[in-house]
């Protein structure tokens, strides 16, 4: 499913840098951006399983 893009400003508690040095987005990023993107992300609030694509 395509959406098109928003520019979603990154406020604290958006996100956090794992031991390797990448961002973690966070429930509440995942929340602001509004839909899921189906790539299993660690703190997907939408509940999107990978092994079942729901």
């Amino acid at each position: 499913m395509l959406f098109p893009k928003k520019k979603i400003e990154l406020e604290e508690g958006d996100f956090y840098l794992t031991p390797e040095g990448y961002k973690c987005f966070t429930e509440q990023y995942h929340l602001k951006r509004g839909y899921c993107c189906e790539s299993n992300c660690r703190h997907c609030p939408y509940g999107y399983n990978k092994k079942t694509n729901k």
